[in-house]
Parts: C-alpha cells; sequence; structure tokens
C-alpha cells in the first residue's frame, strides 16, 4: 500500500493568498493555479484583469511542476533542437508546458503538488510562484 502526500485545500489556498500579494505588489493580475502531486487541480483563482489565455496556461504549468517534479523553466532549459528533451513540450497532448512559472511544490522532500502562474512574463509569473511557496511555508511555521 502506498501512502501519498498531496495539498490539502487550505494549503492551496495558501499558496494563492501568497502568489496574489506578490501579484498585487508588482502590478500584474495573474492566473493561479494549484494542483496535487498527480497533476490535478485543486484551486485557481483568475485575479481580475487575468488573461483569458494564462487560464489553460496557469494550469498546464502547475500541471507540469506537480505531476513531472519538475519547474517548468527547467523543461526550457533542456527543450532546445539538439538535445535529447527537445520535443518535450509536444508531450501529453501538448500541456508539458516549458514557459517558466510552474513550480513543484515540495513539504519534508517530497513534491506534493504544483503552483502554476500566467498574465506576467515568465519571470514575473516565476516570482510569484515563489512568493505562494513562501507564504504556504510561513503558515506552516
Amino acid at each position: 500500500m502506498l501512502t501519498i502526500k498531496r495539498l490539502s485545500i487550505d494549503e492551496a489556498h495558501h499558496l494563492i493568498t501568497g502568489a496574489r500579494l506578490k501579484a498585487e505588489e508588482i502590478g500584474v493580475p495573474m492566473c493561479i493555479a494549484v494542483v496535487d502531486e498527480s497533476g490535478n487541480l485543486i484551486a485557481f483563482e483568475r485575479m481580475n484583469g487575468g488573461k483569458v489565455t494564462s487560464i489553460t496556461i496557469a494550469q498546464d504549468k502547475a500541471f507540469t511542476a506537480g505531476a513531472a517534479r519538475k519547474a517548468t523553466h527547467e523543461y526550457n532549459k533542456a527543450c532546445v533542437p539538439g538535445n535529447l528533451a527537445f520535443g518535450i513540450h509536444t508531450a501529453i497532448g501538448g500541456r508539458l508546458c516549458v514557459v517558466g512559472g510552474g513550480l513543484p511544490v515540495t513539504i519534508d522532500g517530497e513534491v506534493v503538488g504544483g503552483i502554476g502562474l500566467s498574465s506576467g512574463t515568465p519571470d514575473q509569473d516565476m516570482v510569484c510562484a515563489q512568493a505562494g511557496i513562501d507564504y504556504l511555508q510561513q503558515q506552516m511555521g
């Protein structure tokens, strides 16, 4: 039998709160998605002004980070012509995202989910995703 650790809805809300606070601070309304360790959506928020196209992108970033257990920007570095990983962005029906802004959420050394943001630049999305993780860690004590 397997014991699986995953984010709770309350933890997902903490991730969204931290990401939203950072997005408000930098003045970029975001779409924020949180998934469990299997890449299934737990919670989502589209801030007022978040781009319509970013709804799906944020969810795909979170899916990639949680299910593949790797930050999306790390896939971006590997997904270049000539590299053996080139083309990975077409995997899983194109759902594997290689644009920065998706981060795995790790608790006690184990990936328990992922957070993905979209509507800003990849750097802005990454900063807000990290702010969500930092906020969750603060709430957990």
